[in-house]
Order: structure tokens, then sequence, then C-alpha cells
């Protein structure tokens, strides 16, 4: 019987682990989308001497930089939550 407390508290402490990394890893992920969106929107707004088509492309990559963003930041509340229960 004592093994089988054993076992489950190590797969315990491994989920632990390993959401603790999932939920670092989407955290990193989340702030590079922001920091990557951040800098589109500059070239996007005509704070650099982009051309027209560049501009447009920035615009383009920022929206999908904030998605990439919210999906990051999703994933790691649900990680955070995953490590408390």
């Amino acid at each position: 019987m004592a093994s089988t407390t054993a076992n489950s508290t190590i797969e315990s402490i491994t989920n632990t682990v390993s959401d603790a990394a999932q939920y670092v890893s989407n955290s990193v992920s989340e702030a590079v989308s922001g920091a990557s969106k951040e800098g589109n929107k500059e070239v996007a707004k005509g704070h650099t001497d982009a051309s027209l088509g560049d501009r447009a492309s920035a615009g383009f990559n920022a929206v999908g930089d904030k998605i990439d963003e919210s999906k990051a930041g999703a994933k790691a509340d649900a990680s955070k939550t995953s490590m408390k229960n």
C-alpha cells in the first residue's frame, strides 16, 4: 500500500514540476510576443522610415503577435491553476 501512495506522491510532484515549467515557458512566450507586438505597432504607426508595404506588414504581424500573446497568457494561467490543484 505504501508504494501506491509513494507513486501517487511522485506523480503529483512530477505533474507540479511539469506545470511549473509550462507556466514559465508560456509566460516567456507571452512576454516575447508582447514585445514583438509593440515593435510592430511602432513600425505600423510610421515611427520609423519603413516603406508603406513594410508598415502594412508590421500591422498584420502586430495582430498575429497579439493573438500569440493572448494564447500564451491563457496557457500560463491554466498551468498556474493546474499547479495549485
